[in-house]
């Protein structure tokens, strides 16, 4: 019998002891350590840094200065390996523009600028990069050391799911175990005295140790290639990653380097990228150094530190131990197939036997609500994810767009409310960042407001600097809806207007007045379904309008040059379901909870509540979510937004998980469906999907207009890269809803029978407890007449 908990293996008296003893950190009989100092007796250390680097697409000269920063901060920490992020050299998302032979030349002159430099002295290096190789574009890492280029190492598995599009510009690198001559450029050549370097699947041996390379989605991949270098005796794998956020995915590459390093043995270095680069996705770092199944140091996720260096030092004799404690893989390693190697006089260890003290592993709290400086490190609740993934790449955009601020238009509802508090949020890290010495922050900071002996102290005031609010008034809004807006600005501070813009959606009707000599009404008037979506859509895209002047404007009024980002505030349950009017406030500069369902954000104001305390928040969260852009009735409201899209937010977060991430169509959406919700009959389900698919085929168009934004769910609908699909459809899907009207056929005449819990969930209908389905109903009805804020 195999027992995997690898620690119980080893036949070491001391290490059994450890464990019984946790507060003792090593063995006295193995090493002794020397009082007064921090160095151990006996032992084969080497520390490694991993860095963490807000890249940003293209800008090679600020790359250069952050990779520059990152190895000065390594050596300064005792290291003598440096690893850094995939592509850090160009930045990962420069897309078509790989297929450019500047960004290849550029890459080549900045890796020059490394190779002479004295800060690039006496320390392995590696850095990502593209390299053209007998004219294929491969993603390479180029390890170099004193001026000399160790290896080429490419790529050989392309990431090609979700927003990863590798192979348009490169291809993997086929040859395993194989490495051709690579002929180096001219203006590299008169650095390094070389002409022709190794390019391929290889790994470099040092006078000390084995180190290895994986780059990013190799790691992912099942056949990774840390499993066959650590047979062959590699002890260092290195990966450059590019990996992006995802709400409640940070598990995952904790897990991956940490199941690699359990059941091989060995050190896995992840240096991953951080910050908004230039496209739709945030990098979120947790850069980490792993030995033997325990994660040894791990940087942050969300930070506006631009450059992070983490550390951590290993005795390579834990490695050599624990692999040859593992049998069954010493027996494996013994056939291995070996790896060209690089030989290098190097070592990444002192001379002496007295060297540096090993680093202690840490542990991680799962989900923990409070910093546990026992631990040192812990994953974040996804409402604690919502605070700070989007206010990060909020605040790359606002400083690299060299705007001086924000303007939203805020409703007083839970979608443009999550926006603001993130902006505050956003706030919060600037303020917290400056006071911790973070020059970098202070400097974009003082560029943003124009003024350069700012120093913010206070997020709320930062926030009155920086974000601009407007609530626009019409005769169909609320005065409890304009209350909310208004209290909530004042709470974080920001700078706020209520306006009333009814004479602008008169003027805009007059002129069609004018022409048809016809005066369209609402519903409730007496209007067709056509006439009242038209008077709904001159209110929404008005303020679209009225949004985009006042954010032009707004600093001129203060006195301050530059001008606004306006923030858009659609979730991702509404773009789905194309529960927005096309062209009005969800079309904006940048929409930081694009990418976030409606039942998340509620639960990150709920958070953030408690966080800031902050009641106003109380009565928005109570509100039924509405447009307010039908007519009040007797100072009611009398639009409630799932009364209106024919089904809830929750049933849309089903629709949407089952639609992306489990690739279903209507018909495969219908039978699993009939699992998951037993208490609705065959009939009821049907109804529903047919409706959302109606819904999603006749306002897919809208998503070709979507406005950019963060990143954060899995089943986004994002058009631009993330969710490829078609916008113009058959509304009417007549084959696929004949498959469900079929299988419901079936279903009704008992060829197929329901559980016990459905028929008690039918019963219950029966007895009228679900009021609201009826209207849901009734609106579904008229789905072929009209479609919802067009």
């Amino acid at each position: 019998m195999h027992n995997r908990k690898r620690k119980h293996r080893s036949g070491n008296p001391s290490r059994r002891r450890e464990e019984r003893e946790p507060q003792r950190t090593e063995s006295a009989e193995r090493i002794k350590f020397i009082k007064g100092t921090n160095t151990w007796n006996m032992g084969r250390t080497v520390t490694v840094a991993a860095c963490t680097l807000n890249q940003w697409a293209m800008d090679f000269d600020g790359n250069l200065r952050r990779i520059f920063q990152s190895i000065q901060q390594a050596k300064e920490m005792g290291a003598t390996y440096r690893s850094g992020p995939e592509l850090e050299i160009c930045g990962y998302s420069c897309e078509d523009h790989f297929y450019e032979s500047d960004t290849l030349l550029h890459s080549w002159e900045v890796l020059a600028e490394l190779l002479k430099s004295p800060i690039c002295e006496d320390i392995l290096i590696d850095v990502g990069m593209p390299v053209m190789h007998k004219n294929v574009n491969y993603n390479c890492r180029v390890a170099f050391i004193n001026k000399k280029i160790l290896l080429i190492r490419p790529k050989m598995r392309m990431c090609e799911d979700g927003n990863y599009r590798e192979s348009r510009w490169f291809s993997a690198w086929t040859k395993e175990r194989m490495v051709e001559d690579y002929f180096l450029p001219r203006m590299i050549s008169a650095i390094t005295d070389q002409s022709i370097v190794p390019f391929g699947d290889a790994i470099i041996s040092t006078k000390d140790t084995c180190i290895g390379f994986e780059i990013c989605e190799e790691l992912w991949n099942p056949s990774s290639n840390h499993i066959p270098m650590s047979l062959d005796g590699v002890e260092i794998i290195v990966n450059g990653s590019g990996s992006h956020f995802e709400l409640r995915k940070a598990y995952v590459t904790v897990d991956l380097v940490k199941a690699a390093t359990f059941k091989a043995g060995g050190c896995y270095i992840f240096s991953n990228l951080r910050g908004c680069d230039g496209a739709r996705i945030y990098f979120n770092g947790g850069s980490s150094i792993t030995l033997n199944g325990k994660i040894l140091n791990r940087g942050k996720e969300f930070a506006l530190q631009d450059v992070e260096v983490t550390v951590a030092t290993l005795d390579l004799e834990d490695i050599r131990s624990y692999r040859n404690n593992i049998r069954s893989r010493t027996h494996l390693a013994a056939r291995a197939q070996p790896y060209p190697r690089v030989k290098v006089d190097y070592a990444l260890t002192s001379d002496g036997v007295i060297s540096n003290r090993p680093t202690i592993p840490i542990s991680c709290d799962y989900y923990s609500m409070e910093e546990n400086e026992s631990s040192r490190w812990r994953y974040h609740t996804p409402e604690e994810e919502i605070s700070l993934a989007p206010a990060c790449w909020l605040w790359d955009y606002l400083r690299r767009s060299c705007q001086g601020g924000f303007f939203l238009p805020l409703s007083g509802g839970v979608d443009s409310t999550a926006v603001a508090c993130l902006v505050y949020s956003m706030c919060d890290m600037i303020v917290s960042s400056v006071s911790k010495g973070d020059s970098q922050v202070l400097s974009d900071i003082r560029k943003i407001v124009g003024d350069g002996e700012y120093v913010p102290t206070d997020p709320k005031q930062l926030c009155n600097v920086i974000l601009f609010t407007c609530y626009m008034a019409t005769e169909n809004s609320s005065i409890e809806t304009k209350t909310r807006a208004a209290e909530l600005a004042s709470q974080i501070g920001a700078y706020h207007h209520g306006i009333v813009i009814d004479t602008a959606v008169s003027a805009v009707l007059g002129i069609f007045q004018q022409v048809t000599k016809l005066t369209p009404r609402f519903k409730v008037h007496g209007g067709s379904p056509r006439e009242s979506l038209a008077l709904q859509n001159i209110q929404a895209r008005l303020r679209m309008v009225i949004a985009y002047l006042f954010a032009q404007l707004m600093l001129w009024v203060r006195g301050r040059p530059g001008g606004l980002l306006v923030l858009g505030s659609g979730n991702v349950d509404e773009a789905l379901r194309g529960y927005f009017t096309k062209y009005d406030c969800s079309s904006a500069d940048v929409n930081p909870i694009g990418g976030v369902t409606k039942t998340d954000l509620k639960k990150f104001l709920i958070y953030f509540r408690k966080k800031h305390n902050m009641h106003t928040l109380d009565a928005i969260l109570d509100a039924p979510p509405t447009a307010e852009l039908e007519p009040l009735q007797h100072g009611q409201l009398a639009q409630l937004d799932e009364i209106d899209m024919g089904m809830t937010y929750k049933e849309l977060g089903a629709f949407g998980k089952l639609r992306k991430q489990n690739c279903a169509g209507p018909f495969s959406m219908f039978c699993k469906l009939l699992h998951m919700w037993e208490d609705c009959t065959p009939k009821e389900i049907a109804d529903k999907v047919k409706h959302f698919y109606r819904c999603y085929a006749i306002n897919r168009h809208k998503m070709t207009v979507l406005t950019p934004s963060c990143h954060a769910e899995t089943y986004s609908p994002d058009d631009n890269r993330f969710d490829h699909r078609p916008f113009l459809y058959n509304h009417t899907w007549k084959w696929q809803f004949k498959a469900i009207d079929d299988q419901v056929s079936l279903l009704q005449d008992g060829k197929t029978l329901r559980s016990s819990s459905a028929v008690e969930g039918v019963a219950k209908r029966q007895r009228g407890t679900v009021g609201m389905e009826n209207q849901m109903q009734s609106h579904c009805s008229r789905v072929n007449t009209q479609t919802n804020r067009l």
